[in-house]
């Protein structure tokens, strides 16, 4: 992810404007998220799929919703179909909710509509190997209101630490965009923020829409993968296979490493979590694997399938996928 903005600064303030005007048809669309009216879900089913097939799944959901945030003050829209083997994307990239001050002091671009296409495979087969995307790899999902997701970013500091750049990604350390306090990206409260040509991501879980899905602790589909598989987020029943058990917050199973590179910069000056080679893969630590998703029932597959978590954990989204994807421009996406 690429920012041209450097910066050490603390995370700024955010002055949240409203959102109004929403007109949603289908399933999982949003409603008038202000402080001032009650949201109300759609009472629509999302319909089922199969552990092999998520053609019954979500293959008309379009949504158009008119942004007043300040920021913003521009009609979102997005709608996603099926054909006979794929599942397209068609968005502008305005996000449906209200969003933080765009540009800001850490983030010095602005919100504009993106032609966001994709096309997802209806027939998602699980690998044994995970392939790393995000960034330059590839796009690895958009939520269902056509907003991509990009947990990673472009920022890095060198050995010593006393070169950071938050647009340079050729140091030999990843700034993360979340859960440190050394540097400021400029998100906002749905951690997420603006690319220099303005296309407005999620860094990590995007509050604003689960809040207009008003669905509560229930488990809720909010986004595909690059390989076809589902995306969720924050909650999943507590036995992977029993749609019975409680429903539970999940967690990431990534621990920060309990020894430090002797290369890295002083984690007295940047505590451990500010890279992202300060973390590591935990199996069992958690719930999830390393592309924070796990095989298990869910309300749209009651017989299973292969899914991934949002987690208010690192590493928030996922940053690979499980499923076989595509070849990418340029040869096949990096492999983890």
């Amino acid at each position: 992810m690429k920012h041209s903005k450097q910066s050490i600064k603390p995370t700024c303030a955010l002055a949240l404007a409203l959102l109004a005007g929403i007109a949603v048809s289908a399933c999982g669309g949003g409603s008038d998220s202000t402080t001032t009216t009650t949201t109300t879900a759609p009472t629509v089913s999302n319909g089922t799929g199969t552990s092999s097939s998520t053609a019954g799944v979500l293959c008309n959901y379009s949504a158009s919703a008119y942004n007043a945030s300040a920021s913003v003050q521009a009609t979102s829209t997005s709608a996603w179909t099926c054909g006979t083997t794929s599942r397209v994307l068609a968005a502008n990239g305005i996000p449906d909710h209200s969003v933080g001050t765009f540009p800001n002091p850490d983030n010095p671009n602005t919100i504009t509509s993106q032609s966001v296409t994709g096309e997802f495979t209806l027939a998602p087969v699980a690998s044994a190997t995970a392939t790393t995307l995000g960034g330059p790899a590839g796009v690895i999902g958009f939520v269902l209101n056509g907003i991509k997701i990009d947990a990673g970013t472009g920022g890095s500091c060198d050995n010593t630490g006393t070169i950071c750049s938050l647009g340079d990604p050729s140091g030999a350390w990843s700034i993360e965009a979340l859960g440190q306090k050394s540097f400021s990206f400029g998100t906002d409260n749905n951690n997420a923020h603006v690319q220099p040509g303005g296309a407005y991501h999620y860094h990590g879980m995007p509050e604003g829409f689960i809040t207009q899905l008003g669905k509560g602790s229930a488990m809720t589909l909010v986004g595909w993968a690059a390989d076809g598989f589902p995306i969720y987020a924050r909650y999943g029943y507590a036995v992977a296979t029993d749609a019975t058990s409680a429903i539970k917050v999940m967690k990431g199973s990534y621990q920060l490493k309990s020894s430090v590179s002797a290369t890295r910069p002083s984690a007295t000056t940047y505590a451990l979590g500010t890279f992202m080679q300060d973390w590591e893969y935990v199996a069992g630590s958690g719930d999830l694997d390393e592309c924070n998703g796990r095989t298990g029932v869910t309300p749209e597959f009651p017989g299973g399938i292969y899914h991934y978590y949002g987690t208010d954990t690192y590493p928030y989204l996922q940053r690979c996928v499980k499923g076989v994807v595509a070849t990418t421009a340029g040869g096949p996406p990096p492999v983890r």
